[in-house]
């Protein structure tokens, strides 16, 4: 069987649905025992509302990007609004686990990934945007976790090699879907790699 790559990869921030306090721990605990390695985009917010979270993340193997400070909308920003809040973020992620989210950055909602204006606006900041291949829609309100598992598998076998899985670090089912969603890709051949390993630079 031919080994094809996939790279999980979790949006960290403030939840804005109802969701059990300790998500993100409950997934780094999930990545951990399925020996996974990922690429975690942290909110710059976030990070400083949840420091020792936030160093349990900056001290594990797990890639990390920049998923703005405000979660705003980037088309809304001004251009200059755009780079004050990617510095807020950068300093914000770097204070709190020590690691550095330069080049990395998603888009909140992906709102701008299409935007030549934002882009250019991120790039100039020193950023390029990460968007996914396969979304789980883990967020949705009464999703099951064998739903998600089901949407994850099928979705990054029907994309095949280089597949990028959008999932989120305070939705309960997340964590709990983790290990079926591990053991299935990797049945099918895959290995699990971080942003920086499945794009070309």
């Amino acid at each position: 069987m031919t080994a094809w790559r996939v790279a999980l990869t979790f949006d960290i921030e403030h939840s804005d649905r109802p969701s059990t306090a300790g998500g993100t721990d409950r997934l780094l605990d999930a990545l951990e025992m399925a020996d996974v390695t990922a690429t975690l985009f942290v909110q710059g917010r976030w990070a400083e509302a949840n420091p020792t979270t936030s160093a349990r993340i900056g001290s594990s193997r797990h890639l990390v990007g920049s998923h703005s400070h405000y979660h705003v909308r980037m088309p809304l920003l001004t251009d200059a609004g755009i780079a004050e809040d990617l510095r807020d973020a950068e300093a914000a992620i770097r204070a709190a686990t020590g690691a550095e989210s330069r080049p990395w950055f998603r888009c909140p909602f992906g709102a701008g990934a299409d935007d030549p204006r934002v882009l250019a606006a991120i790039a100039t900041a020193g950023y390029r945007d990460v968007g996914w291949d396969v979304d789980g829609e883990d967020w949705r309100v009464g999703r099951e976790a064998a739903e998600l598992e089901t949407a994850i598998v099928e979705g990054a076998i029907a994309h095949g090699d280089g597949a990028i899985v959008l999932l989120h670090g305070w939705p309960d089912p997340t964590p709990v879907a983790l290990p079926g969603i591990v053991a299935r890709l990797r049945d099918a051949g895959a290995t699990f790699v971080r942003v920086d390993e499945s794009l070309v630079a």
